[in-house]
């Protein structure tokens, strides 16, 4: 079985792996409430919890 015939240091190690980054989030606008929010995620509007354009739970408390 092939082994490494020097260590290789973290710095070389994450320096090869600098080309992976982080993706911006997808941002969806609700067509109900115009609320920018992320895919596949409740948000709040108003009070009101809102999931894929439909109203999830209403601000009972006031």
């Amino acid at each position: 079985m092939a082994h490494p015939k020097r260590k290789i240091s973290k710095t070389r190690r994450d320096k090869r792996r600098t080309h992976y980054k982080a993706n911006a989030s997808t941002v969806k606008l609700c067509p109900e409430t115009g609320e920018a929010h992320l895919y596949h995620h409740a948000y709040e509007h108003a009070g009101d919890l809102y999931y894929k354009g439909k109203l999830v739970a209403s601000n009972t408390t006031k």
